[in-house]
């Protein structure tokens, strides 16, 4: 397949994944920024400042920040909130020579905007839903009051399906928002052409001339104008799929054209009949097309929120591999594509968040209140992010940096600012969800850490342990014992228990440690290093990438790959901790209590890591805190 062909199959998958988000905000964004939160009047020099500051939102925030400067900050081609927080990581760490604030700052930040994320998850397929589905009440009211019930069993079929994965369905996202880029972008260009003064939207000045005009008006409308951008994460967090040419190529060949022409359109329209503001996308159709194009908007929405559920999934497989969330059962939806999992827990919560959102908030224009602020703050952590990417790791002259990233933030933080002010109508829900999320990552992240340290002091050192079974007659019983060990330094207590209380040891012990990089895949022939410690014992150590899982068959696959004989009976070794809170030094006791309960109600080592069960010894460690 030649390379233009290939760049054109992979632009066209894109099309289904990463511009479903921001492709449906055309269903709301104009109407939002003229709507009950706003205080703009509709006359045609306010609507054309609404038109020019969304014309150079999708040109500076998509184009510029995002395609030209973001995407270039890639993790091995992995891109995302947790990919940048990864690479940041391993470079500071290595010219620091070890963990500083700086460091320390950073995954906090990473952490942080996963947490939004979540948010974001929860809120997207809630609104695009509504927002479809709301298109029935354009064609009669007679449905008004099916609308909620349409939605949720709309939404209740796209939770219910996720564990089918995307695998079958997937190929038929792409032309299906194809064609919804298409139809929007007719629409809007016919509607142009009978007002082409609209055009006229492209001097920035009239966007300028809004704020000069209206002041803290046009200010405030800045909250629902920032609906046209909240898909630009997706760009990014996509971009290990796809590659920066195919997003790059659709998105100025296909979704730009279809965007700019649908506002354009909107516009038009609004100038032309004030009174369409009550729903200017659907009344841009002929009376004809209106069921056909809610049938559309309704399969693009489902479309888009899958894209947003697909991310959480692997937002969540990152943030265990990083250990920044515990272990969740993960699975695997497709043999052919290694990205396509199904997380059932961060599935139920999602479709438990997006039901309790579509009955409390009723409909699009009250949920829209809620959308800005968890998609604004993402955005301004990624400028404070890239900031340090300039400096640490591009090496860029920093008074060029510092001009490039304070631009940007200032336009984040205007964004940020109008989008808090809806804070009470809405956006309240974003900021709790992310906080409650961010509490429990950064406890885990901690109490993995004062775990370690509470059971390094348990164990003692690997050698000092050599010594002490050289001076005990032990007896060596056949079979592999497979100790699963944090630390590469000393000796896992559960073989410690197993010597004192069985007083024996396997013919062969094999001390397995896996560690996560800070990249997103490593090779298979990187992936293992086997030290002989003597007496039959090995320590092995397996490495991953933040992208991919541990399964201890193909662990002990690649030992006899190279040369490891592990042919007999396998007995796995497992400490299963019980946490006790103290009031010993290091979290605060609530977060001890904390994240005790989040260890009990994550998944068993033994099941995470694909160990069969009936080969598994556990052995149960009391642990204060």
């Amino acid at each position: 397949m030649s390379s233009d062909k290939k760049t054109s199959g992979l632009m066209l998958m894109a099309m289904g994944v990463v511009f479903g988000d921001i492709g449906t905000s055309p269903l709301y964004a104009f109407r939002e920024c003229f709507g009950v939160h706003s205080f703009l009047p509709l006359s045609p020099d306010a609507i054309l400042g609404i038109l020019s500051l969304i014309i150079w939102a999708l040109i500076i925030i998509i184009s510029l920040k995002y395609l030209a400067f973001v995407m270039k900050a890639h993790n091995k081609g992995e891109g995302g909130e947790l990919a940048l927080t990864s690479l940041l990581q391993r470079k500071l760490l290595k010219q620091d020579k070890g963990e500083t604030k700086l460091s320390k700052f950073i995954l906090m930040l990473g952490i942080f905007g996963a947490s939004l994320l979540y948010a974001d998850g929860i809120i997207t397929p809630a609104i695009s839903v509504l927002s479809a589905v709301e298109g029935i009440s354009v064609v009669t009211p007679v449905f008004d009051s099916y609308i909620i019930p349409i939605a949720l069993c709309i939404l209740v079929i796209l939770f219910g399906i996720q564990s089918k994965g995307t695998a079958t369905i997937g190929k038929f996202f792409g032309p299906i928002v194809l064609l919804w880029f298409s139809t929007i972008g007719i629409l809007g260009l016919l509607k142009v052409l009978e007002n082409p003064n609209v055009l006229v939207a492209f001097n920035p000045l009239y966007g300028v001339e809004l704020f000069q005009n209206y002041g803290k008006q046009a200010f405030f409308t800045l909250g629902a104008l920032f609906l046209v951008v909240t898909g630009a994460e997706a760009c990014y967090a996509d971009m290990g799929h796809f590659g920066v040419k195919p997003i790059s190529k659709g998105w100025f060949c296909v979704v730009f054209p279809g965007l700019l022409l649908s506002y354009l359109g909107q516009a038009a329209l609004l100038i032309e009949n004030p009174e369409a503001i009550t729903n200017p996308f659907y009344l841009l159709a002929p009376t004809n097309m209106l069921i056909p194009m809610v049938v559309l908007a309704t399969f693009t929405s489902a479309i888009a929120s899958q894209a947003v559920i697909s991310g959480a999934f692997s937002l969540t497989r990152q943030g265990i591999q990083l250990g920044i969330l515990p272990r969740m059962t993960i699975l695997h939806t497709s043999a052919e594509h290694e990205g396509q999992i199904y997380v059932p827990t961060v599935n139920k919560w999602l479709a438990i968040g997006t039901f309790i959102l579509v009955l409390t908030f009723q409909n699009s224009s009250n949920l829209a209140a809620a959308y800005g602020i968890a998609v604004s703050s993402t955005m301004l952590l990624t400028t404070i992010l890239m900031f340090v990417v300039c400096i640490r790791v591009w090496k860029w002259n920093k008074i060029i940096a510092t001009m490039l990233c304070s631009t940007l933030l200032v336009i984040d933080i205007a964004f940020l600012s109008a989008n808090s002010l809806k804070f009470f109508q809405g956006g309240w829900f974003p900021v709790i969800v992310g906080l409650i999320l961010f509490t429990v990552m950064a406890t885990w992240h901690k109490g993995r850490k004062i775990l370690g340290s509470r059971l390094a002091e348990k164990s003692i050192p690997w050698d000092d342990f050599m010594e002490q079974i050289k001076e005990v007659d032990l007896k060596r019983v056949p079979g592999v014992a497979v100790f699963m060990t944090r630390s590469t330094k000393v000796t896992p207590v559960p073989l410690i228990h197993n010597v004192k209380h069985n007083h024996v040891l396997h013919e062969t012990i094999l001390l397995l440690t896996i560690e996560t990089q800070n990249v997103p895949f490593v090779q298979e022939e990187d992936s293992l290093e086997i030290i002989d410690k003597g007496r039959g014992i090995y320590r092995v150590i397996a490495s991953l990438g933040f992208q991919q899982e541990a399964d201890i068959d193909e662990i002990i696959s690649l030992c006899r790959k190279k040369g490891l004989s592990v042919d007999k009976k396998i007995t796995y070794f497992l400490g299963r901790e019980i946490l006790i809170s103290t009031p010993r030094p290091g979290m605060a006791r609530w977060r001890e209590k904390l994240f005790a309960l989040t260890s009990r109600n994550a998944e068993r080592a033994a099941e995470f890591f694909h160990v069969p069960s009936e080969e598994v010894f556990e052995v149960g460690i009391q642990i204060e805190l």
